[in-house]
């Protein structure tokens, strides 16, 4: 499981990143927040916990998050992967920092999921002293929840979901590097899709080029399942996918698939215009450029998420176009979740303001559409953004679209 194939292209990570330590850092820091919260253990379904906790690289079935593969962690000691039987003979003989491993069935199906917790998870918690306690837990569906209580009735599950985004809040020092090569391979990726932008092609055209290189340099999935490709009026509003769409000319078009390297995701968008801009195309591009430069600067220590927020609303204002941001939060935390607490713009109830705090990382990304715009009126930019000890880091490196600045 040490990088990739082997030949003449070959490229192993595990001389460049410390990833024994990775691994260890991440479990101490998972175990950090269950002995701060009194959590007697921890048991996580979600895609990005069971790979932070356990480093297994599996095969995703579309539709099928948190029902794949789980792991299971206490205070103490190595973590227990629950994983799929298709991942257990790896998991057995080429990850030998798991303390055990067990196949489990799709928790999907209820007689299959009650006889998981009956036969198979009971008795790992027993053996540990985990029956009866409180057990954090991030996802789970109802069978589930049901059956741990027929089957453990004396074990009080809690929220373990908010333990995980804690530990995975603030950035080591060698997840900030993949997540360094993560936007390297995203830059590419956006890239490839500008240069392929051109009138009469399709936008799943652009979206399969894009793809192409992010496969080809090593990337394991796209920021989002449907590539977001959108051209023209597809973006008033914005259609969040490709689609068989042909571009022409005056039309703008978005880019939004960015990266996963090595488990760490990369969101990097960017607006292009096919032929020459509209007067309005261009202010309303240089207002989401405008905004987007002014929340950055407000992402260092001492300011918060709302901060930037405000920074990004009122400089958008200030060129007549607050009321057409999207609806949408405009920016969120990022690593090995592809979209995570914090975030940034966010209007709906229970939204949390947080202090940015050094090694956080956050993608970026407001929009503003305008309808009736010929060749479409909708623009976003994202950058990544690291919170340093001084001035913020823009991870991302393609260019802006100088043809749509005024």
């Amino acid at each position: 499981m040490a990088g990739y194939a082997k030949g003449p292209f070959a490229v192993d990570w595990e001389t460049r990143y410390d990833m024994a330590r990775l691994r260890i850092e991440r479990v101490q820091a998972a175990q950090r927040e269950l002995r701060n919260s009194g959590v007697d253990g921890l048991l996580v379904w979600k895609d990005e916990n069971v790979r932070y906790l356990t480093s297994l690289r599996a095969q995703l079935i579309a539709g099928k998050t948190t029902a794949l593969n789980g792991a299971l962690l206490q205070p103490d000691g190595e973590p227990v992967l629950l994983c799929s039987g298709g991942e257990i003979d790896k998991a057995r003989l080429g990850m030998p920092w798991i303390g055990e491993a067990h196949a489990i069935p799709i928790m999907e199906q209820a007689e299959l999921v009650d006889g998981f917790v009956k036969d198979i998870l009971r008795p790992i918690l027993r053996n540990r002293g985990l029956d009866s306690g409180r057990l954090g837990l991030d996802a789970a569906n109802i069978s589930f929840i049901d059956a741990v209580r027929s089957h453990l009735p004396h074990l009080e599950l809690v929220d373990g979901d908010r333990l995980m985004q804690r530990a995975r809040l603030i950035k080591s020092d060698v997840e900030i590097d993949i997540i360094e090569e993560a936007c390297a391979i995203g830059d590419a990726v956006t890239q490839r899709a500008l240069d392929e932008t051109r009138a009469g092609r399709r936008e799943l055209e652009i979206a399969g080029d894009a793809m192409q290189t992010l496969f080809y340099l090593g990337g394991e999935m796209a920021h989002v399942i449907t590539p977001f490709v959108a051209t023209g009026e597809h973006m008033s509003p914005p259609h969040r996918l490709a689609t068989d769409k042909l571009t022409r000319n005056m039309d703008l078009c978005f880019i939004d698939i960015g990266a996963m390297w090595n488990g760490y995701f990369a969101d990097i968008g960017r607006t292009t215009i096919i032929g020459k801009p509209s007067r309005r195309q261009q202010e309303i591009y240089t207002a989401v450029y405008e905004g987007l430069m002014a929340g950055i600067d407000k992402m260092r220590p001492g300011f918060t998420n709302q901060d930037a927020a405000d920074a990004i609303v009122e400089t958008i204002g200030n060129h007549g176009l607050a009321e057409h941001l999207f609806s949408l939060f405009i920016g969120h935390g990022i690593g090995m979740g592809a979209n995570e607490p914090p975030y940034i713009g966010e209007n709906m109830p229970g939204a949390t303001v947080y202090p940015f705090e050094p090694n956080m990382v956050f993608a970026v990304e407001p929009l503003v559409w305008v309808p009736d715009v010929p060749g479409g009126g909708g623009v976003r930019i994202e950058d990544m953004v690291l919170i340093t000890e001084g001035e913020p880091r823009v991870l991302s490196r393609v260019e802006y679209e100088e043809k749509l600045l005024l």
